[in-house]
């Protein structure tokens, strides 16, 4: 007891000796400000100070950078090509690859017994889709495809050849949809939209760009003939060296054979349909107006 005293008294007479700190004895380090040296002109050290007379050059107003005075700059004169014309307006698919798609089964937050399409895969956390920033949906990458044994049907916006191998190879389905930012916006965030009480609208069809490509067999797009798809399959397992499984008899059948309509948003939902969360339960219409407008 009387040691932790007798230190506690010395360290208030180290206080009451020690000089007090204030704004008049504050001052920097020795060394640690160089004054700037002051160098001498001599007899020319007034009047203009070599700055010349008036204008940009005395006052210190430099023209911009690329400004060549009296004539048209140097990058105005060259043409303009147009390489990257309708940059900022060209879709953008976020990529997925084949081996975070299998990551996602394995983990379970994937559930390869129902049909995959974008809201799965959002609310899984397997992309991120912003379509204020032109995110037209996914783009199915083939990395992975030699790990990839899950046998799934999926609806992606855009897919490589060798990720519709793999698919296919186990035994899936996969089939490449268009949706409009609207329907983009509903589909990835279906819960506030429900709440919201409004009916499903219909889905729009893609533009004359994106009509060759979602009418195409080989890409599977969902336009395409079923026909014409089936032997589209049968040249890619020719090309690529495997058995094409028939889906016909495989216990998930008719999972594996679900396809959305054109105008269709949701599996298991048509257009004009109402959700009402609170209740749970599905409004139907019942005019004849509304069951025409929605069906075509």
């Amino acid at each position: 007891m009387s040691v932790t005293k007798k230190a506690g008294s010395k360290a208030l007479e180290m206080l009451r000796n020690l000089p007090r700190i204030t704004l008049g004895n504050l001052r920097p380090e020795p060394g640690s400000c160089k004054r700037g040296r002051r160098r001498g002109r001599g007899q020319h050290g007034g009047n203009r100070s070599g700055r010349g007379h008036k204008g940009e050059r005395q006052r210190g107003t430099r023209p911009r950078l690329g400004f060549e005075g009296g004539q048209t700059p140097f990058y105005l004169i060259i043409p303009k090509y147009g390489f990257n014309e309708g940059h900022s307006r060209r879709p953008q698919y976020m990529p997925l690859t084949l081996r975070r798609l299998q990551y996602l089964i394995d983990l379970g937050r994937v559930d390869p017994t129902q049909p995959i399409d974008l809201t799965q895969l959002v609310n899984a956390r397997g992309v991120t889709i912003q379509p204020l920033k032109r995110h037209y949906g996914v783009q199915l990458v083939d990395e992975g495809a030699d790990i990839f044994a899950a046998k799934i049907n999926i609806e992606v916006q855009r897919a490589f050849e060798g990720a519709i191998a793999a698919i296919e190879k186990n035994g899936g389905v996969i089939t490449t949809s268009f949706y409009d930012p609207i329907s983009l916006g509903i589909l990835i965030r279906p819960v506030p939209f429900f709440v919201r009480g409004q009916p499903i609208p219909k889905r729009m069809l893609p533009g004359e760009d994106m009509v060759p490509y979602y009418t195409s067999a080989e890409n599977r797009g969902y336009l395409a003939d079923l026909e014409d798809i089936q032997q589209a399959r049968r040249a890619l397992a020719q090309k690529y060296g495997y058995a094409l499984p028939d889906i016909s008899k495989e216990e998930l059948c008719d999972i594996l054979a679900t396809r959305k309509d054109v105008r269709q948003i949701f599996f298991g939902l048509s257009p004009g349909w109402i959700v009402n969360m609170p209740e749970k339960k599905i409004l139907k219409p019942t005019d004849e107006k509304l069951l025409k407008y929605y069906s075509s």
